[in-house]
């Protein structure tokens, strides 16, 4: 059986302009995603607000920006809001105006939901007993939110952080129905004009696959580095001497 007719010299002459796409794909990753996790804590505290007047509207955000496709979402910024013509003759043209800026938008807040999520399920896994010990001790409520509860919610929610994330890398390929020239637009359009299907197509997967382990390579990481008491513990118990163990005394019989 014949191998994919992969032409190594055209993959060699597309690798500039792949990885020029590469760069576009990155800022549309990071961008969005700061904007999310800006957006997702005050959601989420919302969310968890007792007070109805503010948990009744961050959970219809979730639930509309959770369940609305990311395509979706993506034309009605795009196109639809340029319709708006207060929209068109006011400040915020400049954002929505460009690719980029309805880029950042709609996988913005669609990332916000998601994070919103993931921070309140990780907040409501930090035992309950532990947040009462730590009040008990006289720690005020703020520094045990900040040194006690966020810190053990970063790592209960790691996993799935990393999970959204890498999900989220990948559903940036449709950026390219706005205008945008990232690395899956600029390999169709090596493919529109060479007619090799395999090629750039494979090359782009390559290079989506090498950027999606350099994140997932960075969060076992950051595991890491969340875990490194349990190492230190494990080198103190192993540091510590051994203790002799009692040498059994051998009872002599009475001579009869």
């Amino acid at each position: 059986m014949s191998g994919l007719p992969v032409d190594l010299a055209l993959a060699w002459e597309s690798l500039p302009a792949l990885l020029q796409g590469l760069k576009v794909t990155v800022l549309v990753t990071l961008l969005p995603m700061a904007l999310g996790l800006a957006l997702a804590f005050p959601v989420c505290f919302a969310r968890m607000s007792e007070r109805r007047w503010l948990s009744l509207p961050a959970e219809i955000f979730v639930v509309f920006f959770r369940g609305a496709p990311v395509l979706i979402l993506l034309y009605l910024v795009y196109y639809g809001l340029g319709q708006i013509e207060a929209l068109r003759n006011g400040p915020l043209w400049l954002l929505f105006g460009s690719p980029l800026g309805c880029a950042l938008v709609a996988f913005g807040l669609n990332h916000a939901a998601y994070m919103a999520e993931i921070l309140r399920g990780s907040l409501l896994a930090v035992p309950h007993g532990l947040i009462e010990a730590s009040e008990a001790l006289g720690i005020t409520r703020r520094n045990v939110f900040i040194w006690v509860k966020m810190p053990l919610a970063i790592r209960y929610g790691l996993k799935a952080y990393q999970n959204e994330v890498v999900s989220f890398i990948k559903g940036t390929a449709i950026v390219s129905v706005v205008t945008l020239t990232d690395l899956t637009a600029v390999a169709n359009g090596i493919f529109e004009q060479t007619y090799d299907p395999f090629t750039p197509i494979l090359c782009a997967a390559a290079l989506y696959w090498a950027y999606v382990n350099l994140i997932r390579l960075a969060f076992a990481g950051w595991g890491r580095w969340l875990d490194r008491h349990k190492d230190d513990d494990a080198a103190a118990t192993t540091a510590l001497p051994d203790r002799a163990a009692p040498r059994p005394v051998a009872l002599s019989k009475e001579a009869s």
